[in-house]
């Protein structure tokens, strides 16, 4: 992407970065030999020798191989060991080549650092020390000696690991090293450069140091007073607050303080004063950067609060018995319309001579439409108080203190996965406090041993620290055990519907799950032993992923029978893409969720509030007459709580961390293992998608069974999200570690995220469980 005919470029082809590769070392090897090939040609080729003979050239090496080993090996491999000595060895050889180049002249200064470290997993992109410390190594023309102590503190035990502990170590942020290169070849620092001069790495004049610290000052300054600018444009004179540490006068003292010590000679204080002066530009950029944060924030939080009590009003009105209908008073409706549109007019016009991003508008504009919608009901919440505070007060208290609880408990999840098993456990006890287990003392001891079940999962390490291919495998043979229980109780069952061609699909599906056991074994053994991805292993993979769905939509639609071929054909899918004990997971999971549908019937009896279906012969394409939905329940306030949580627990349960640092390559190893973010990216979003199928699917059999309309169920679910939206919008961060910032910002995008997602995983649900492909069938002759 470089203009210009200043900077050139050498690249291997992409397909090279080949996680299964018998060693990647060789990607740092080509870089090696191009440089020297390419010094070499030079002596031969006057234009190339001219250009490497002028000032201010930069020789950029990336070194991916040491990356990709560390990714595909983990970092205490003997593959990565060794890539490390031969990195170690090409470093020297390469600088030995330069200096020869140039002939020893001195002029050549060398920088050596990464983007990033690694943890013991071979991941990234959190924020643990391992992962944000990396190492910077200078020497070379105009850089200082290593300078000898005799004590210093440091938390890790890094220079002690590497017998440096009597050399002083330098520590500096990663911005510094643009303003610390520049120095060193001489040109300006970055326009848009936050980094601080590190001078403790100079070897230069006192003066020179003053200098490009007093230029650095100025550089960092300039951004302050651009920002600053442009914040004033967009405010009105009277409401502008400058920020006062660096008032105009003020930034004029300071050049003036840091340009008379330079003269002076007192080069210490000049440099003091440049940091100092940084520092409050770097500090006065934050401020204006999140100047408008309080108004803004006000604005979405008030939008939330509005969009929330509206979706309630909703379900109170039209899916509930709370209240009665109430006749529209014309002349008030009009008074409001009007009032909110003025509001509306007053906020576009205090925008609109503040000339404000368009993005504003939308922020601010929101909560009108959404408060107007609210108060134009104010007749159904009157109604509502009264009939409220008609009821038990203990009882409304208790039960708004249990949602509160439970919500709280979902945001604690995000945080902590153990919430979740105790959640689990909680849920476990559901039969005991509701006294279910009274008229279903089977299925609530099943209920319970699987939610102790299921409760393990969070408790465990997160996924992709270490493969374990013998539990995937074990999985495998589990599903296929399972399998053929649930196939010879249906081929027990007397269900005159059926068809017994159905059952071939079955073992269809049981084939594909036996092959994609297989296939798991012997990609990571090949891998194990340096022979790369098996051609047919990766075909047999990407047409299991093709055809399982396909497979899926020719089993009948019976409620059962097409839950068991859901499971079946997910799990052949998702046995590829395991590396550990979260193979056994969806397993888990359906369990549960196979035992959730059957408990909703016995609640559904428990309150009365209609007939138990016979869930054996339920079919999911039988259309409901809409007359058949019934209204809502206190009691499917739970339904929908239970929904949420199990789709949490589907996402945090084998733990995906909201963090790139929890998604391991080796996942995808069965369908590729050449380097490609969108790819890889696609299947690992898959993978975390498939328990939340699962649970989408059960949610839909519950909605069906237990005659509620889908819409009912799914504003529940608005309602619950959007709380906890409004929870993670207040804990969005900008500032501490790598790790806070993105985590936080993670879990507000998943929450916001959620309700669009279940609308599609809804939809994804219906197309599953109701839709059947027909097949051409012998036709069959009965004799009466």
């Amino acid at each position: 992407g470089a203009t210009g005919d200043h900077v050139y470029t050498f690249c291997y082809a992409a397909e090279s970065e080949d996680f299964g590769a018998e060693d990647a070392a060789k990607l740092d090897m080509w870089v090696f030999d191009h440089v020297k090939s390419f010094f070499n040609s030079s002596r031969s080729n006057q234009t190339l020798f001219s250009a490497l003979n002028e000032e201010k050239v930069v020789l950029f090496l990336h070194l991916l191989g040491i990356d990709t080993n560390g990714h595909a090996h983990r970092p205490n491999s003997r593959e990565y060991q060794e890539n490390i000595k031969q990195v170690d060895e090409g470093v020297k050889e390469i600088a030995s080549l330069i200096d020869s180049f140039y002939g020893n002249d001195g002029k050549t200064a060398f920088i050596l650092t990464s983007d990033h470290g690694m943890t013991d997993w071979g991941s990234h992109g959190a924020g643990h020390p391992s992962e944000t410390l990396t190492p910077l190594i200078v020497w070379g023309a105009g850089v200082n000696y290593p300078q000898k102590v005799t004590t210093q503190f440091f938390e890790d035990n890094f220079l002690k690991e590497w017998k440096l502990e009597n050399l002083k170590r330098l520590d500096v942020n990663q911005a510094d090293i643009a303003p610390l290169m520049a120095s060193l070849i001489g040109v300006p620092f970055p326009l848009n450069s936050v980094g601080t001069l590190p001078l403790e790495y100079l070897n230069t004049s006192a003066l020179f140091k003053a200098e490009s610290m007093f230029t650095n000052a100025v550089q960092v300054l300039e951004q302050f007073k651009v920002k600053m600018s442009q914040k004033k444009e967009t405010t009105l004179s009277i409401l502008f607050t400058p920020f006062k540490p660096l008032s105009a006068s003020e930034q004029i003292n300071y050049l003036k303080k840091i340009r008379l010590y330079i003269e002076q000679q007192k080069y210490d204080e000049a440099v003091s004063l440049c940091k100092t002066l940084i520092n409050l530009a770097l500090e006065g950029l934050s401020y204006y950067h999140t100047y408008d944060r309080l108004f803004l924030g006000l604005s979405i939080a008030v939008s939330f609060v509005g969009w929330t009590t509206y979706v309630i009003l909703v379900i109170i009105k039209a899916h509930t018995n709370l209240t009665k209908t109430v006749p529209v008073n014309k002349k008030k409706s009009t008074v409001l319309f009007y009032g909110f549109a003025s509001a509306g007019m007053i906020i576009t016009f205090f925008l609109l001579i503040q000339t404000c991003p368009w993005t504003y508008y939308i922020y601010c504009l929101l909560p009108v439409p959404v408060w107007y919608a609210v108060v134009k009901e104010i007749p159904v919440i009157q109604d509502l108080a009264t009939n409220v505070l008609s009821l038990h007060i203990g009882q409304s208290a208790g039960f708004l203190l249990v949602c509160i609880l439970g919500i709280e408990i979902l945001v604690f999840s995000f945080f902590y996965r153990s919430a979740l098993t105790v959640g689990l456990l909680v849920f476990a006890g559901w039969p005991v406090i509701t006294q279910l287990w009274i008229q279903a003392k089977t299925k609530a001891l099943i209920w319970t041993l699987l939610c102790v079940l299921l409760a393990i999962f969070p408790l465990m390490p997160v996924v992709g620290r270490e493969a374990n291919i013998p539990l995937v495998i074990a999985a495998g043979l589990l599903t296929i055990l399972i399998s053929f229980f649930l196939l010879t109780s249906l081929c027990k069952s007397e269900n005159k519907y059926r068809d017994n061609e159905d059952l071939k699909i079955y073992f269809y599906q049981m084939f594909s799950v036996a092959l994609s056991t297989y296939v798991v074994g012997s990609t990571h053994n090949s891998l194990k032993i340096k022979q790369g991805l098996p051609v047919m292993n990766q075909i047999i993979s990407w047409m299991t992923l093709v055809f399982s769905p396909v497979l899926l939509l020719l089993s009948p639609t019976f409620l059962f029978e097409r839950l068991f071929s859901i499971l079946l054909s997910l799990m052949s899918t998702y046995l590829l893409l395991s590396t550990g004990y979260e193979a056994l997971f969806p397993l888990a999971l359906f369990g549960l969720m196979f035992v959730w549908i059957n408990m909703e019937q016995e609640a559904l009896q428990h309150y009365g509030l209609s007939l138990k279906p016979k869930l054996a012969v339920f079919n999911f394409t039988c259309t409901m007459d809409i007359t058949q939905f019934r209204q809502l329940h206190l009691d499917d306030v739970r339904r929908s709580f239970f929904f949420v949580f199990f789709i949490v627990t589907a996402f945090f349960g084998t733990g995906n961390i909201a963090s790139i640092n929890s998604f391991d390559p080796a996942s995808v190893y069965c369908f590729l293992t050449v380097f490609s973010p969108f790819m890889m990216g696609g299947l690992l979003l898959l993978k975390v998608a498939i328990p939340f199928v699962l649970v989408s699917c059960a949610f839909e059999a519950v909605q069906v069974t237990t005659q509620l309309s889908s819409k009912s169920l799914f504003l529940i679910v608005l309602v619950i999200s959007d709380i906890m939206a409004l929870h993670f919008f207040f804990l969005v961060k900008d500032y501490g570690s790598w790790l806070d910032i993105g985590t936080s910002i993670s879990h507000y995008v998943l929450v916001m995220s959620l309700t669009i997602f279940m609308m599609v995983m809804n939809g994804l649900a219906q197309l599953l469980t109701t839709r059947r492909l027909g097949l051409p069938r012998r036709n069959k002759h009965h004799s009466m």
